[in-house]
């Protein structure tokens, strides 16, 4: 279990520019680690269950994009912060075909998707609004029964079938890695998404780009980096430690320790 008292809590502009820092400098030492450019590496603030007022001071921090788990909790903080033009939004947690109607609303960005029910109801709902969207595919690394996210052998078929959906710009890929606080579990999670790209990248279909690896969360973003990660999606190290753990926020998520 991840020693969540390493997460210092964020309560003050100052605060958010301490950990922002951290945080930043942790990339670049995993990117110098591994021979990589740190601008090669977003950094993705995970802002469930922070409320309105601390994510205006992480936005004064310099943050510009955010993720978010639960759909109709990020589409209120989003109507709530529309004045803040420039703030982004990016759900990057499961989705229920009858939410599609609020991620077309306002989201810049979904990283979880695993059915193509979900592809047409989000196609749709986004044709209506006039819209596009970037777009992830989740990849179950970790062969946990209680994940969400396509098994690795079923991603090139799905992949197949996404030209079909005009308004989605699939980019890549995305996983959860397994909860551990044992590198050389955690580890092959990431080399197995990053292998799976690399094979995909070589006969994609049009259309669908394969640049993209979201992987690593505020437990493990460092050895995501060390395997390719190309966004990174930290939440406790920015905003301190959660008071619930992740199967809270992560639904069929069964494992106690807490990390994004």
């Amino acid at each position: 279990m991840t020693d969540t008292s390493a997460y210092p809590a964020a309560h003050t502009l100052e605060d958010f520019r301490r950990n922002l820092a951290q945080v930043h400098a942790t990339i670049a030492a995993a990117c110098h680690r591994a021979g990589r450019d740190p601008a090669a590496v977003r950094l993705l603030p995970v802002s469930k269950t922070v409320d309105e007022a601390r994510i205006r001071l992480a936005y004064a921090a310099g943050c510009r994009e955010l993720g978010e788990n639960k759909v109709q909790e990020a589409h209120a903080k989003w109507e709530a912060m529309r004045e803040l033009s420039d703030l982004r939004w990016a759900v990057i947690g499961h989705l229920q075909t009858n939410k599609a109607r609020l991620v077309a609303r306002f989201a810049s960005e979904f990283q979880a998707l695993d059915s193509l029910r979900v592809a047409e109801a989000l196609d749709r709902r986004l044709q209506a609004e006039g819209r596009s969207l970037k777009v992830l595919v989740q990849v179950n690394t970790s062969g946990e029964a209680t994940k969400f996210g396509l098994a690795p052998d079923q991603v090139p078929g799905f992949m197949r079938e996404l030209p079909a959906f005009s308004s989605l710009r699939v980019q890549g890929l995305m996983t959860l890695a397994l909860f551990s606080s044992d590198p050389a579990r955690v580890r092959p999670c990431f080399v197995r998404l990053r292998e799976l790209r690399d094979r995909l990248r070589q006969d994609a279909p049009a259309g669908i780009g394969m640049h993209e690896l979201s992987m690593g969360m505020s437990g493990d973003y460092a050895l995501a980096i060390e395997e390719g990660a190309t966004t990174v999606r930290v939440g406790q190290a920015i905003f301190g430690a959660r008071a619930l753990p992740d199967s809270h926020y992560w639904p069929g998520l069964a494992a106690p320790d807490s990390q994004a």
